[in-house]
C-alpha cells in the first residue's frame, strides 16, 4: 500500500522520514516530491476557459445599476432629464465599480505575492509499507504535522 502526506517544507518533514526508518520503513520505500509555487501573476479578466472566481465586473454592475437608478429618479427634477441621467449614471457607476474591483484585486493579489514568497514550498511525502504498518505510519506522519494523509491500496481499481 502507499501511504501519501502533505507537509510544509521543514524539519517537521526531515523528523518524520527519521522516525519512520527508526521504525523499519527502508529510505527505498520513502520519497519526497517537491510543489512548485505559482510562478505567473493572475490575470485581470477572466476567458470562457479559464476563470478563477474574481470577477472584476461584479462591482461594475452594481454600482451601474445604482447609479443609474438615482440617475434616473433624480432625473426627472435635473435639467437634462431622466434618460441622459440614467445613462450618466451607469457609466459613472461601472466605471467606479471596475475601478474599486481593479484596485481590491491588486491590493489582494499583492497580499498573495508577498505571503506565497514568505511560506516555503509544500511537499508530498509517499512511503510503500505493509498493511499492517498503516497504523504506526499513520500516527508518525500525524505526529510530525502532516497536513493531509491519504491510502492507495496497490492492485485495487481506481475506478469501479
Amino acid at each position: 500500500m502507499l501511504v501519501m502526506a502533505t507537509f510544509d517544507y521543514s524539519y517537521q518533514l526531515e523528523l518524520a522520514i527519521t522516525d519512520l526508518e527508526k521504525r523499519g520503513i527502508p529510505r527505498e520505500n520513502i520519497g519526497g516530491v517537491p510543489l512548485d509555487k505559482r510562478k505567473e501573476e493572475r490575470r485581470l479578466l477572466d476567458t470562457l476557459h479559464r476563470a478563477d472566481g474574481i470577477s472584476l465586473f461584479d462591482g461594475a454592475a452594481i454600482l451601474g445599476t445604482i447609479f443609474m437608478i438615482m440617475g434616473a429618479i433624480y432625473g426627472f427634477v435635473l435639467k437634462w432629464g431622466p434618460i441622459i441621467w440614467g445613462l450618466i449614471g451607469l457609466i459613472t457607476g461601472a466605471l467606479l465599480g471596475f475601478a474599486i474591483d481593479f484596485l481590491v484585486g491588486k491590493v489582494r493579489s499583492h497580499k498573495n505575492v508577498k505571503r506565497s514568497k514568505d511560506k516555503s514550498a509544500e511537499v508530498i511525502l509517499v512511503i510503500k509499507c505493509e498493511t499492517g504498518q498503516y497504523d504506526m505510519v499513520q500516527k508518525v506522519l500525524w505526529d510530525n504535522l502532516a497536513m493531509g494523509v491519504g491510502v492507495f491500496k496497490l492492485g485495487e481499481k481506481i475506478h469501479k
